[in-house]
C-alpha cells in the first residue's frame, strides 16, 4: 500500500464538515480526518452528532479530539474523550481510525484500558474496524526526549500506527524524521510543521510514511505549514513519488515566492524524469553573513550527505549565491569558470556513480542575463552596461557581459561593495559611479540586481533606479530588471513611461532555469512550457 493521502478538518459544523470530505474524495483524498476537538465539552448530543459525522463521510475516517494541552482546542477531561472513543469503536459505523495521544495513553491505565476495548478487533464483527494512531505533537522544536518518546510507542502493542509530528527548526529535522520513517516498526506518520517541514510532508511517500496530511483550502490548514491537496497532487505530482524519486530544490532565504517549483516540476514531468523540485528554505541566520554561510553550509552538506534523500541538485538564490562559491572552494567540488570569476554561483549538481560523489557548481545567470542583452543591443562588445547592485545577480552579470566584450559600470547604495565587485571583474573593464550619476554615464543598458520593486522584497512599490537617471538616459538605453515578481516591476513601468526600451525579468529567470534543466536531465528545457507557466502565475 502506498502513502495515503489525508485532508484533516476541524469540525464546527457538521454539514460543512461533510461537505469537505465529499470535497477531498473529489479531489483525490484517501480518507480525512474530523478533528472533533470543540465538539467535546461533554454536552448532551455530542456524541450522538459525532456518531453520524462518522456514518455519513464519504471516506474512511481518523477521529482525533485534540486536547489543549497538545495544541488543539479540546478543554474536557480524558475521561469525556475516552467515552467518546468507546462510542466511536462500538458502533455500527465505526471510523478506521481514532488518535490518542501517546501522554494521555500512558498515563493511566484504566484510560489505556478502556482505549484498548473500544478498539478490540476480537470483539469487532463488521467489516470496518477501528484501529489506533499513537501520537505525539510539539508545536514549538524537537522534543529533546523524542527518542523515547518514540520507543514508548514501541511499546504499546495495542497501536497500529505511529504518528510523531513537531515544529522543525530548519530542513535538517526533516532528515531526522526521514530516519524515523526508515528505521519504524509499525506504520509511521512523521511530519515537520512549519515553513521548513514541507519536505517531510511531499517526500512522504518517497520514504514508505502511512501518510501525509494536506488542506482543501489554504485559509482551513490544522497545523502549520500544511500545503493543500492541490499542490501535494498538481504541484509536486505526490503520486509519482517512489523511493527511487531523485529530489532538487531552490535554496535561498526566503522562497515561498518561488516559481521555480511549478516550472521545474512541470518539466520533470514533461521530460519523463523522476524527480521532484521543492522549497528549500535556509535561514540566513541572526549573526550577519558569517552565521548564514554556516546556516548554509551545515544544511547543504547534511543533504548531500543523506543517501537516501537522493539530493542531485538545486538552484541557489539570495542570500546564497556566494556561500556556494565559498562552501565549493572548501569542498574542493568542481567550480565553472564564470562562477570562480565572480564569486557567485547559483546552480549545483550531485552525482552519484557507484558510490562515488560528484559535485559541481554552475552559474547560469551570467549567459543567461548576457544573452538578454545580446537579443537587445546585438554584439555586446565596448557596450557599457550599468549594473544596480553589488551582490550576487550583480556579481554574476557583470562577469557574464564582460566575458562578451562589454564594459561594466557599477551604482550601489554601499560604494564599499561596488569597489569590491569592481576589484572582482576587473579594473580595466568596470568602473564604479554613483547611482544619481549613472544616466550622466551613458550606459547602453540599465541592469537592476538588486531585490528592490520585489513582491517580497524590502521595497515593493520602489524603484532602484531615481526617475531624473532615466530621463537622462538617451532613447536606445534599455532597461532591463531582473526582478520577475511582479513581471511589471515600478522600474520598467518607469521606463515604460518614457519609452525606453525593456527586458522583463521573467526573460532571464526563464533562460538560467533551462539551462539549470538541462544540467540535470541532459534533455533539452521545455522553455515555453516554462514561459507559459511564469506569465499565468504572474499575470
Amino acid at each position: 500500500m502506498g502513502t495515503l493521502l489525508c485532508v484533516p478538518m476541524m469540525v464546527h459544523d457538521v454539514d460543512l464538515a461533510l461537505l469537505r470530505a465529499r470535497e477531498a474524495k473529489d479531489a483525490g483524498a484517501d480518507l480525512v480526518e474530523f478533528r472533533v476537538d470543540e465538539l467535546c465539552s461533554g454536552e448532551t448530543g455530542e456524541t450522538e452528532t459525532i456518531l453520524g459525522l462518522v456514518k455519513d463521510s464519504p471516506l474512511p475516517c481518523i477521529v482525533t479530539c485534540r486536547p489543549t494541552w497538545e495544541g488543539g482546542a479540546c478543554d474536557a477531561d480524558d475521561m469525556t474523550r475516552v467515552a467518546l472513543f468507546e462510542a466511536l469503536g462500538t458502533s455500527n459505523h465505526p471510523p478506521a481510525y481514532i488518535d490518542v495521544e501517546l501522554a494521555a495513553y500512558t498515563r493511566s491505565a484504566n484510560l489505556r484500558q478502556k482505549i484498548n476495548l473500544a478498539i478490540d478487533h476480537e470483539k469487532q464483527s463488521r467489516d470496518v474496524r477501528t484501529n489506533l494512531i499513537l501520537s505525539t505533537h510539539d508545536f514549538d522544536g524537537r522534543p529533546a526526549d523524542l527518542t523515547r518518546r518514540v520507543l514508548a510507542m514501541a511499546g504499546q502493542g495495542a497501536a497500529a500506527v505511529h504518528k510523531v509530528a513537531f515544529r522543525a527548526r530548519s530542513l535538517r529535522d526533516n532528515l531526522e524524521l526521514f530516519d524515523l520513517l526508515s528505521e519504524r516498526t509499525k506504520p509511521m506518520i512523521a511530519l515537520g510543521m512549519g515553513e521548513f517541514g514541507l519536505m517531510s510532508r511531499v517526500l512522504a511517500p518517497k520514504f514508505g510514511a502511512f501518510l501525509t496530511f494536506a488542506s482543501i483550502h489554504k485559509e482551513e490548514t490544522t497545523a502549520p505549514g500544511q500545503p493543500t491537496i492541490a499542490e501535494l497532487l498538481d504541484l509536486y505530482r505526490f503520486r509519482s513519488i517512489s523511493p527511487e524519486t531523485r529530489v532538487y530544490g531552490v535554496v535561498g532565504w526566503p522562497v515561498g515566492h518561488s516559481l521555480s517549483p511549478h516550472i521545474h516540476n512541470a518539466g520533470f514531468e514533461g521530460v519523463g524524469h523522476d524527480a521532484v523540485y521543492l522549497p528549500l528554505p535556509i535561514s540566513a541566520g541572526e549573526q550577519g553573513q558569517e552565521g548564514a554561510y554556516e546556516s548554509f553550509k551545515a544544511t547543504m552538506l547534511a543533504l548531500i550527505d543523506c543517501r537516501r534523500l537522493d539530493f542531485s541538485g538545486a538552484s541557489v538564490t539570495i542570500p546564497h549565491k556566494e556561500h556556494l562559491v565559498r562552501l565549493a572552494r572548501e569542498q574542493g567540488w568542481t567550480l565553472d569558470a564564470l562562477s570562480e570569476r565572480c564569486d557567485a554561483a547559483n546552480t549545483i549538481t550531485i552525482e552519484r556513480d557507484e558510490g562515488q560523489l560528484s559535485v559541481s557548481v554552475s552559474n547560469t545567470d551570467a549567459p543567461a542575463a548576457a544573452s538578454c542583452l545580446e537579443e537587445a543591443l546585438g554584439d555586446l562588445t565596448g557596450k557599457r552596461i550599468a549594473i544596480v547592485g553589488a551582490g550576487g545577480v550583480a556579481r554574476a552579470i557583470g562577469a557574464g557581459v564582460i566575458e562578451r566584450g562589454a564594459h561594466v559600470i557599477i551604482a550601489n547604495r554601499s560604494p564599499e561593495r561596488a569597489e569590491a565587485l569592481r576589484e572582482t571583474l576587473g579594473h580595466d573593464n568596470a568602473q564604479v559611479v554613483s547611482l544619481d550619476d549613472l544616466g550622466a554615464s551613458k550606459p547602453d543598458a540599465i541592469v537592476n540586481a538588486t531585490p528592490v520593486g520585489m513582491n517580497t522584497g524590502p521595497a515593493p512599490e520602489q524603484s532602484p533606479v531615481p526617475n531624473h537617471v532615466l530621463d537622462a538616459c538617451a532613447q536606445t538605453t534599455v532597461i532591463f530588471d531582473t526582478v520577475y515578481t511582479p513581471i511589471q516591476t515600478p522600474l520598467l513601468r518607469a521606463a515604460c513611461e518614457r519609452r525606453l526600451p525593456t527586458i522583463t525579468g521573467v526573460r532571464m529567470f526563464v533562460r538560467q532555469a533551462a539551462m539549470q534543466f538541462e544540467t540535470w536531465t541532459g534533455k533539452p528545457a521545455p522553455s515555453q512550457l516554462f514561459e507559459r507557466i511564469v506569465r499565468e502565475k504572474l499575470e
